[in-house]
């Protein structure tokens, strides 16, 4: 369960020791990175954060080398490797990887944080924190103090906590309810467009996803591979068909998914895959703290065969009923919930959803900064993200866009997509194909855009007025 990533620099590779110092004069700067996860003994509560007294920086800033000639086929290999192996729960949840020796006088960093300490929004704010926004920044001053860590809690003192924390929950709710008292009809008019959205989303889970060569049974080990375009594509796509890029993005991974299975001999005919597509609920007040702010909603992926503007009227059509289907506000409803929900149960609902065959792949789209970023005047030229594979789901699409180019990193079981190398080849045609037809078909881009402005244009039903926030991003 770490998200991860693969960071591409410009120039030779800094000394490790010169790393280490980057590292440490800015660790302060996000003190959940020297923190560890302590659970709360008989279960009776969630495990909590505390100063981990053994944190040592080598162990979690690592330096290795590839072999020559250093090509991006052998950093994939070792990347795959890498992000096969888990993190050791003991420690703080993160690991970060110096590579030296990539074939262009480059270097590469390798990335790896549990998803419970970060998810992708916050990655790219503590991203900012190790990178520099200029190649000749101003020096970070040191923390005037050494770091010491906070005692650890006693298993007594765990158990107290939580059974405190336990007991006081019953006067959140009595205050909820008094509030609820001073305004009946508003917060009965919210519930009961909170109720329908939670409906939504169960109902739209609830429908088992078809048949796919991607949904097997999956072991510890990872093939892990990229694919880049400029953004301004998708963007001219987006314009031109009057969608979302994240819809645009949808729908070259859906022809590059159908491309694949045919290739290997699946009948795609009628066939819509099911996609679970992470979503923010992190607001403004959010960036930078860390943690999940992460829930879902179910997207289509059409992957037989038929004109790539058709594919994007079907998502983008898809996307906004799913929208309007109140799936976002049943999102916002459920994680708040989450917060009051026994941990035992929570840990379950988790399992339950892994071994239940809800969704074909998870496709997750984080926006990057548009500037370049750099490290010890070292500048960042890529950067592929990685999402963690679901029980018998092999295969997971991470992209992200950082300063005019969109990456995608696919992440493979290593057994079940042994050609993963295959798909990354679709999924670049994908693109083209989408670019050349954008350009060459006129006629549909008018009719689907005529399409969204008119249904644009509806009026509003009241009802869903209290709603509209807070903003949900595509995550």
């Amino acid at each position: 369960m770490h998200v991860a990533a693969v960071a591409i620099f410009d120039g030779p590779a800094p000394s490790y020791s010169e790393f280490l110092e980057t590292v440490s004069c800015r660790l302060h700067l996000v003190p959940r990175y020297r923190q560890r996860i302590v659970p709360v003994p008989l279960d009776q509560g969630r495990p909590v954060w505390v100063d981990d007294p053994q944190f040592r920086l080598p162990f979690h800033v690592r330096h290795t080398g590839l072999p020559r000639p250093g090509s991006d086929e052998q950093l994939k290999q070792l990347a795959g490797r890498v992000f096969s192996q888990g993190l050791d729960r003991s420690r703080p949840l993160w690991e970060l990887w110096l590579v030296e020796g990539l074939s262009g006088g480059r270097f590469a960093l390798l990335s790896k944080t549990h998803h419970a300490l970060v998810d992708g929004v916050a990655g790219v704010d503590l991203a900012s924190v190790i990178f520099d926004t200029s190649p000749d920044p101003d020096p970070v001053a040191p923390p005037s103090a050494p770091w010491v860590p906070r005692p650890m809690p006693s298993a007594v003192q765990l158990l107290a906590d939580a059974l405190i924390e336990r007991a006081t929950i019953p006067g959140e709710v009595g205050r909820s309810v008094r509030a609820a008292c001073r305004g009946p009809r508003l917060v009965l008019e919210r519930f009961a467009g909170a109720l329908v959205g939670v409906g939504a989303l169960a109902w739209a889970g609830l429908d088992p996803a078809p048949r796919s060569p991607f949904n097997v049974p999956i072991g510890p080990h990872r093939r892990f591979t990229w694919v880049d375009a400029e953004l301004d594509t998708f963007k001219q796509v987006k314009d031109r068909y009057d969608v979302t890029v994240n819809d645009v993005v949808l729908a070259v991974v859906a022809d590059a998914l159908g491309r694949y299975m045919r290739a290997h001999g699946h009948s795609t005919s009628g066939l819509t895959l099911k996609a679970l597509v992470p979503v923010s609920v992190r607001e403004s007040h959010d960036r930078g703290v860390p943690g999940n702010r992460l829930t879902a909603m179910w997207a289509p992926l059409p992957v037989g065969e038929m004109p790539a503007s058709a594919r994007l009227a079907v998502i983008g059509s898809a996307m906004a009923a799913v929208k309007e289907s109140g799936q976002a506000v049943g999102a916002r409803v459920l994680t708040g919930l989450s917060g009051f929900a026994p941990p035992t149960l929570l840990a379950q609902a988790a399992r339950l959803q892994a071994r239940q065959r809800v969704f074909n792949v998870v496709v997750t789209n984080v926006p990057g900064p548009q500037f370049p970023l750099y490290i010890r005047g070292r500048q960042l030229r890529a950067v592929y993200p990685l999402v963690p594979l679901a029980k018998n789901t092999a295969l997971g699409v991470a992209i992200m866009s950082y300063d005019g180019t969109v990456f995608f990193g696919l992440n493979a079981d290593f057994d079940a997509l042994g050609d993963v190398e295959r798909l990354a080849d679709e999924l670049r045609a994908s693109i083209a194909d989408l670019v050349a037809a954008s350009e060459g078909d006129t006629g549909a881009a008018q009719a689907l855009s005529s399409r969204r402005r008119r249904s644009a244009s509806r009026p509003e039903d009241p009802s869903r007025a209290e709603h509209r926030e807070p903003r949900l991003s595509s995550a």
